[in-house]
């Protein structure tokens, strides 16, 4: 998980993440993460538009978000 995080750090992607909170809820959120520590990162998270840190053991998946841009014929 650390080492995807990682990678959309190095290459600027945004990922869907499924999150369980300390309280046991689940939420999906679109990230944007900005510094990976050992335990933690730093993301910007669209859902609540602000700078979040993160529990990485919490993180429960991962989905690159990929844009397809169609050439108009």
């Amino acid at each position: 998980m650390r080492n995807q995080l990682v990678k959309s750090v190095e290459y600027s992607e945004h990922l869907d993440m499924m999150y369980m909170a300390a309280d046991g809820s689940i939420s999906k959120r679109r990230i944007n993460v900005l510094q990976v520590g050992e335990v933690s990162f730093r993301a910007y998270c669209f859902l609540r538009k602000s700078k979040r840190t993160f529990t990485i053991d919490n993180v429960l998946a991962l989905v690159p978000v990929i844009t397809k841009e169609r050439a108009v014929v």
